[in-house]
């Protein structure tokens, strides 16, 4: 395929994560080699930025807080909830991309985030094909709830997932320190799919862990919930559950909206969050005095000080591997990872269809839940363990991390 010569705009989308600007790094280090690409453009808020023409000038940004974004959490050119009509119900969004793009001379676009950002990349790759605009589109991979169809594992998931499971074990001890009872009820993100709570597992693994894991996979019984508690509280005193914020009876009500009406996102999603402080009341009310619930919520995602080396460097990979797979011609892909077999971890790029992985949700497989729906086995430790691997964390100034400080100067035409 002939060379394209143009400028490339960078975005990111959706919740943000401890490596997705690790993602941020790899994209526009790369662009930024490439002879080809005339202009590297950073995207203030996803496409909304884009829509409104604010975007940023990366050749402007001093190359060591480039460098430093591999160890900056959340989103550093600002993330968005913005859904994207189809073409046929409304082009208006579109043919405003289009023009962005024919004014800027953009034949490069990489977006970074979850399930709702690759439909968004799909949209505008098959519009952009539609009406002949020539624009290598690349989704780049981001979600902490792992739930993207067709790759092994979402860079963002592995950190969360050690910062949980870190920040479990801590709790376990915390919680052990009066000779009298406790129940302690943690809650961790995850609407559809149970991943980031079943990495509380991991420090079960370590023999300080929760004694019960309930995910969004199994429909949540009140019933059976209160009767597995006050079995482990009567056998040791001493109880500690990782509930998941999607956790869902068979109607499908969610647990959080047993205290409340949910809020809903500008994707329609109901914004979770309480469930463990409605657990909390009510095992307070059947079974013990004493009880927490301590919600985990943004410190998860953002935990860049106990991040793990493996995701940062798969992070910046997957920006890296978008730019040199759009140079070689791909378009309409997202980057994707796929684990060898064997008894030593690798993980190798692979290319999926953005159609394939829009709006596609990857669920923890029935067979890694124990039998009675409140644990996980084995299958899913060796899954998990190898993600975590490495240590990686913000340079310290005075003992506090140094972040990249981003000059961010607006784009001009």
């Amino acid at each position: 395929m002939s060379e394209l010569v143009g400028a490339a705009i960078f975005g990111q989308s959706g919740g943000p994560t401890s490596v997705i600007n690790a993602s941020a790094a790899g994209v526009i280090q790369e662009a930024l080699k490439q002879s080809c690409i005339t202009k590297v453009y950073g995207a203030a808020h996803g496409i909304k930025g884009i829509l409104d023409e604010m975007f940023y000038d990366m050749s402007q940004e001093d190359p060591k807080e480039l460098d430093l974004l591999k160890t900056t959490p959340s989103s550093a050119l600002g993330s968005v909830r913005y859904k994207l009509k189809s073409a046929e119900e409304d082009e208006t969004d579109y043919k405003r991309l289009v023009e962005v793009f024919k004014k800027y001379n953009i034949k490069y676009f990489f977006y970074n985030g979850g399930n709702d950002s690759m439909d968004t990349c799909n949209k505008v790759s098959k519009y952009m094909q539609k009406v002949g605009y020539e624009c290598r589109v690349m989704g780049v991979p981001k979600t902490i709830d792992n739930d993207l169809y067709g790759t092994d594992h979402c860079p963002g998931f592995a950190s969360a997932a050690k910062y949980i499971a870190t920040s479990t074990m801590e709790v376990y001890h915390d919680a052990r320190v009066y000779d009298t009872g406790m129940i302690t009820v943690l809650e961790v993100m995850g609407r559809n799919a149970g991943w980031l709570t079943a990495s509380a597992a991991l420090a079960a693994y370590k023999g300080n862990g929760p004694d019960l894991i309930y995910l969004p996979e199994i429909p949540f019984s009140m019933e059976q919930f209160l009767e597995d508690t006050n079995k482990v509280y009567k056998e040791t005193g001493k109880v500690i559950i990782a509930v998941s914020e999607g956790c869902r009876d068979a109607k499908g009500t969610y647990v959080a909206e047993m205290g409340a009406n949910l809020a809903k996102d500008s994707f329609g999603h109901a914004q979770l969050g309480g469930t463990a402080s409605i657990l909390a009341n009510i095992v307070k009310e059947k079974i013990a005095k004493k009880v927490r619930g301590i919600e985990f919520s943004l410190l998860q995602r953002a935990a860049a000080h106990v991040a793990s080396l493996t995701d940062v460097n798969e992070a910046y990979l997957a920006g890296q591997m978008a730019v040199k797979y759009a140079i070689e011609g791909k378009t309409d892909y997202m980057v994707a990872f796929e684990r060898e077999a064997g008894p030593v971890y690798k993980c190798n790029i692979k290319l999926l269809n953005l159609t394939d992985v829009a709006n596609t949700e990857k669920k923890i497989p029935r067979e890694w839940i124990n039998k009675e729906g409140n644990g996980l086995n084995k299958e899913f430790i060796d899954y998990a363990l190898p993600l975590i691997q490495g240590e990686s964390c913000p340079p310290l100034e005075d003992g506090l991390p140094r972040f990249a400080k981003l000059k961010k100067v607006l784009a001009t035409k």
